[in-house]
């Protein structure tokens, strides 16, 4: 089995179209550790706990201010995910994770407000007036 011409046997290791097993993909991002999801994991939970409190605790006689408070642990629990969990940073795949996130952000900014504006301008220009009064 020495020709070039014969069919490779399992367990040959110079086979040249076989990919090879080295312990992961190759992408330079870092991967999780049992210490990194753990601190993430507690994270989440703090900060799941903390809005939950503030509403059932009846913490704040302000709604707005409970609704803003709330608004913004909910954005510092998205950042934990994607740190923690997604393993999103600069350095993840040279950056361009972050870039890519950062442009579906703004297209998704962008939908929002367009959507938002057009259907309150169609509101306000398409409602019948009565004739005479």
């Amino acid at each position: 089995m020495s020709g070039t011409s014969e069919t490779p046997t399992p367990g040959n290791e110079e086979l040249p179209y076989v990919h090879s097993f080295e312990g992961g993909h190759q992408d330079g991002g870092e991967h999780g550790t049992l210490k990194g999801y753990l601190t993430g994991f507690i994270l989440s939970v703090i900060l799941t706990a903390i809005p939950f409190w503030f509403v059932m605790g009846d913490v704040f006689s302000s709604t707005a201010l409970t609704v803003v408070l709330i608004l913004l642990l909910g954005i510092v629990q998205i950042f934990v995910h994607l740190k923690y969990f997604l393993h999103m940073d600069s350095r993840a795949e040279g950056g361009w994770q972050l870039m890519s996130l950062f442009f579906t952000l703004i297209l998704v900014v962008i939908v929002l407000v367009g959507s938002v504006w057009v259907m309150a301008h169609l509101n306000a220009n398409m409602m019948l007036t009565p004739v005479g009064g």
